[in-house]
């Protein structure tokens, strides 16, 4: 096949018209031609999203794959500890099976943090050991986000032990340390670790940049870090890829890293290190197996209408067209589900709260719209017959989460600003790291009706009202993602989406997205685990009342 088009050449930073041939799924040569183009537009690698979770967008990769070779995706980095931590091994397994079934060129880690930290309850254990055995497979391109960076500063030898494998075998090193700076930052990165996407203010980047970190700027569904981190672009252009972290099905459809790219060019950033950050940096970094449209390489590219807005007609993987036109022309496929999930139903009064103290003063975690990080709070509630009650009028509602893995567990409870209710609870499966249920709500009947729509659809994420409606997205895959074809995925989630503000009330752009990160106990300040209530800077639990 002899392609005729506008070049980008990233390696010689120039743009010329050139005669493209490919031979069995490879390109064979690119020369300069004089003919005119036969193909509209440009010609380029396509894009990589540099860190990824696969299971966020509630699709397996066969249906991630389909949406996101239309935007001219031609390779992610993806750490699957998301189903790791519900399933161990046998989950990464999963991802690895599903990931040879569609053309898109997945790089899977294996995840450094299972679970996350001992405050909370998972479905695995991936030890040291156990980390060695993924690390080795020939599919497991490096050592997942080094989450637990305490670990990492007081030399735990299990952590250390997980990232001398990483070294040994010669592969790359996440990092993942939101506001860590001065000494600790410098310890961290010391120990091998070689790139961080938690950076949420400009000066935390540049810090970390100038200790020769690769920065991961990050724009996903919940964590958005574009515009306090897009300087550093023209500042390190060597040391920049962009990712999207966590990306909701809705989001998916609409965008991916092309969006980034096209952002970056509007804010006057050099068009070569936009495009470098976007298809070259992760290809070089994570050593990934994707053309780079060279002579030899795969037949990785994409053709794009433009140099401004990045819109795709064409996406290319190894010789073959996937995506043309804003269609996929990849098959949706049935996935199988495995899962764990042995909740029992609750009832409403398994989430009152007994004040100890009489006064109401409670701790509460402040939930920040486009951010994962949390602020802590001490606030007054009501109480009634000695129990501590939600405020829905000073938008202090409860947040619960229930242990997914047992069948008798005691919730625990607290409270959480920001989500705006007027009415009603939402509740979710997906809820970062060990993936037990975590709901907020309004009162302790809407609570309790939030959480067992989520047990009786063994995974899933649910909304009710006080009039009795009641909307379920089923997760059967880990409780996690969609067997649905991605995009009826997108269009059902979009539903529940837009019911949760328009009927209940809430003022977050991506609800659930949020919801999902309050379990999670390595980002701060506040969260709440299905053991308590955490304080991360502290890193310890403290009490509900203050």
């Amino acid at each position: 096949m002899i392609l005729y088009a506008q070049f980008v050449d990233l390696t010689r930073r120039k743009i010329y018209p050139a005669e493209v041939i490919i031979e069995d799924g490879r390109i064979k040569s690119i020369s300069p031609t004089d003919k005119n183009p036969t193909s509209p537009g440009y010609l380029l690698p396509g894009f990589v999203d540099a860190h990824v979770h696969i299971e966020s967008s509630m699709m397996p990769p066969t249906e991630f794959a389909r949406l996101a070779v239309v935007h001219g995706t031609v390779a992610t980095v993806s750490d699957p500890h998301e189903i790791a931590n519900v399933l161990g091994s046998e989950g990464v397994d999963y991802m690895l099976d599903e990931a040879r079934r569609v053309p898109l060129k997945y790089c899977f880690g294996a995840p450094s943090c299972v679970p996350a930290t001992i405050f909370e309850t998972a479905g695995a254990t991936l030890d040291a050991a156990a980390v060695e055995v993924l690390l080795k497979k020939p599919e497991i391109g490096y050592l997942s986000e080094m989450m637990n960076f305490p670990g990492v500063l007081f030399d735990d030898a299990e952590v250390l032990a997980k990232i001398a494998t990483a070294k040994r075998l010669g592969k790359p090193i996440d990092g993942h340390a939101p506001g860590l700076r001065g000494d600790d930052a410098r310890k961290y990165f010391a120990a091998g670790i070689t790139t961080d996407h938690e950076c949420f203010t400009y000066e935390e980047g540049r810090e970390k940049a100038e200790l020769g970190v690769k920065i991961l700027i990050r724009e996903g569904s919940a964590a958005r870090n574009f515009e306090a981190l897009w300087p550093l672009i023209n500042e390190f252009p060597k040391q920049v890829m962009f990712c999207s972290d966590d990306k909701h099905p809705d989001d998916l459809i609409k965008g991916h890293i092309n969006q980034l790219a096209a952002r970056a060019l509007a804010k006057d950033c050099e068009l070569f290190d936009v495009l470098n950050a976007a298809c070259v940096h992760p290809v070089d970094h994570y050593n990934l197996p994707v053309g780079q449209l060279r002579a030899g390489d795969p037949a990785d590219f994409m053709l794009v209408k433009d140099l401004q807005s990045f819109e795709v007609l064409e996406t290319w993987l190894d010789g073959q067209l996937v995506a043309k036109n804003g269609k996929s022309l990849l098959p949706h496929q049935h996935s199988a589900a495995p899962n764990q999930f042995k909740a029992n139903e609750k009832q409403s009064s398994s989430f009152k709260i007994k004040s100890t103290k009489n006064k109401g003063t409670v701790r509460v975690i402040k939930v920040l719209d486009g951010e994962i990080v949390t602020e802590a709070r001490t606030v007054d509630v009501p109480i009634e017959n000695g129990f501590l009650q939600s405020d829905p009028f000073g938008d202090i509602l409860k947040i619960t989460v229930v242990n997914r893995y047992a069948e008798n567990a005691t919730p625990a409870i607290g409270f959480v600003q920001g989500f705006g209710l007027k009415n009603g609870a939402l509740a979710s499966s997906v809820a970062h790291d060990s993936h037990n249920i975590v709901a907020v709500g309004t009162s302790d009947k809407l609570l309790c009706a939030a959480v067992n729509a989520v047990i009786r659809a063994k995974g899933g994420i649910s909304a009710v009202d006080d009039n009795g409606v009641e909307k379920v997205l089923p997760l059967p895959i880990a409780g996690l993602m969609s067997q649905e074809d991605g995009y009826v995925l997108a269009e059902n989630y979009s539903e529940i989406d837009a019911w949760t503000k328009s009927s209940l009330g809430c003022v977050l752009k991506a609800p659930f997205m949020t919801l999902s990160f309050l379990a999670l106990p390595v980002i701060p300040a506040l969260k709440m685990t299905d053991l308590g209530l955490f304080d991360v800077g502290k890193f310890g639990f403290v009490e509900v009342e203050s």
